[in-house]
């Protein structure tokens, strides 16, 4: 995990320095001979590196660390509260609207139906109602 961790910070200044560091001689070897030293169990670069700096650097603002966490799952549970009350707002607003279009274009449609069905009937073909005698 300590390699990981130094390899996180380097690949992070890897960023800035290949910027301005690239035109340096010999710069892409060093930045390899400087990745094996992380890596080899003989020199064990990484755990001098995160035992030297990181480490201490991590105790001393553990607190903060903390803190910020807390923050951010706070924030985290508050925003996603309010985007899923939104969302759910917006599917029953979107459903409600579905179904109301739909059952206009149902009920339009049933009822031009009926009245085609209406009109095909001949006179001829009406059945007599015949009244009580």
């Amino acid at each position: 995990m300590m390699y990981w961790i130094v390899f996180a910070f380097f690949t992070t200044a890897e960023t800035l320095t290949d910027i301005v560091l690239s035109w340096f001689p010999f710069y892409f070897e060093l930045k390899i001979a400087f990745v094996i030293w992380l890596l080899s169990p003989y020199t064990k670069g990484s755990s001098v590196l995160y035992r030297k700096f990181v480490h201490p650097t991590l105790s001393n603002k553990e607190k903060e660390i903390d803190e910020y966490i807390t923050q951010a799952r706070d924030k985290s549970y508050e925003t996603m509260m309010r985007v899923g009350k939104r969302g759910l707002n917006l599917a029953a607003n979107a459903a409600v609207t579905a179904a109301a279009k739909g059952q206009g274009v149902l009920s339009e449609k049933l009822r031009s139906f009926s009245m085609q069905d209406l009109t095909l009937i001949r006179d001829e073909d009406a059945l007599p109602l015949q009244g009580p005698d």
